[in-house]
């Protein structure tokens, strides 16, 4: 993208360089040789870095010194001179037309990706560093250029004497899939504070996505009918050296042990149906419980990541990569895994990516 003037403070001395010393040349060449025809450099090279205003100053200066230049070899009346300063002077005025057309372009669009970056961030809000006994680091990148969120989402809240995370993956691209994520996390905000049980939370968030997602009518959206979330839930109590997780058609966290350094796939007992499609199972929610020590971190993430190939089209095998990494605090954990998997998909990640870390630094005992 363009770059204002401020990024380019010297630029403008160059052209201004030129329109000087091309006439002043002139007049020490031979009558054979003529430079003033260069002029024209000078306003393209300030149409690259400025705007309409400089480029016109200089494209004024440029005609001036192409009528010096002329003068003084006596040739401004010649056929030759006369083009080349009606060439010179309609091109001058169509790169100040060009720049003006560039620069409202470009305001206009930094508007636009201002308002969006600021809707996308309020529906994804940045992570806590600190919620009670834990630590947290997220990371996002969306498949999307110039998007802030995509298809994925977490999120974190206080509630209760505990911590409750959700992450999940949400079936669908573009405009669609981002209303869906909102309807996701909205849905979890609006239940984790009440204190409610996780069994119960999951199932208000099960409703509400279910709700939000048949607004999208088979007319509207011809794969309506088979969108939903997959989604793990956990919910960590402050004073427990524990961790309640209910998963729903997602893939399995990984506990990073600070004792031994093992990497663990933490596998509930009975997974429930992605969200939005709980209306076909009759199951209740079954929390799975596992044991989470003071040090050891979770780590929770989408399947863009597992999912991410290699030149021979292998998956990504997180489990076995990040053990490198186990005993790294939980921002400079993603850095790596991060830096690791652009570098296993050659510099270019194909699909949302999120990844959540979360670290238990003490268990908090009640008074």
């Amino acid at each position: 993208m363009w770059a204002p003037v401020s990024h380019r403070p010297g630029w403008l001395a160059i052209p201004l360089l030129m329109v000087i010393a091309i006439p002043a040349g002139d007049v020490f060449l031979p009558p054979d040789i003529h430079l003033a025809h260069i002029l024209v450099v000078a306003t393209a090279l300030t149409a690259m870095g400025y705007g309409p205003r400089p480029t016109a100053l200089i494209g004024a200066l440029s005609v001036l010194a192409l009528i010096a230049a002329g003068a003084e070899r006596n040739t401004l009346t010649t056929e030759s001179v006369l083009v080349e300063l009606v060439s010179l002077t309609v091109l001058c005025a169509l790169l100040v037309v060009f720049t003006h057309l560039r620069d409202r372009h470009g305001r206009e669009l930094l508007r636009a990706r201002t308002v969006s970056d600021t809707a996308q961030r309020v529906v994804m809000r940045p992570l806590p560093t600190r919620t009670g006994p834990l630590t947290l680091a997220g990371e996002y990148h969306s498949a999307e250029a110039d998007a802030y969120i995509g298809g994925d989402l977490y999120a974190a809240a206080r509630t209760c004497g505990s911590t409750r995370l959700v992450i999940g993956d949400v079936r669908g691209k573009g405009l669609a899939s981002i209303s869906d994520t909102a309807i996701a996390l909205g849905a979890f905000r609006a239940a984790v504070h009440r204190c409610i049980p996780l069994p119960e939370l999951v199932a208000y968030v099960e409703d509400t996505v279910g709700w939000g997602l048949a607004e999208f009518s088979e007319a509207a959206d011809p794969d309506a009918g088979e969108r939903f979330v997959t989604a793990v839930l956990l919910d960590i109590p402050d004073d427990q050296a524990v961790a309640h997780v209910i998963s729903c058609g997602h893939p399995p966290p990984l506990l990073l042990s600070r004792t031994t350094g093992a990497v663990t796939p933490l596998h509930v007992a009975e997974p429930a149906p992605p969200l939005g499609l709980g209306a076909m199972s009759d199951t209740p929610y079954t929390v799975t419980t596992f044991p989470f020590e003071e040090g050891d971190r979770i780590l929770l993430y989408t399947d863009g990541v597992t999912e991410t190939r290699d030149a021979d089209g292998t998956f990504y095998p997180l489990a076995e990569r990040v053990t490198k990494w186990s005993d790294q605090a939980p921002r400079c954990l993603l850095q790596k895994v991060v830096a690791d998997l652009r570098a296993y998909a050659g510099g270019l990640l194909h699909d949302d990516v999120a990844m959540l870390v979360v670290q238990r630094d003490q268990v908090l005992v009640p008074d």
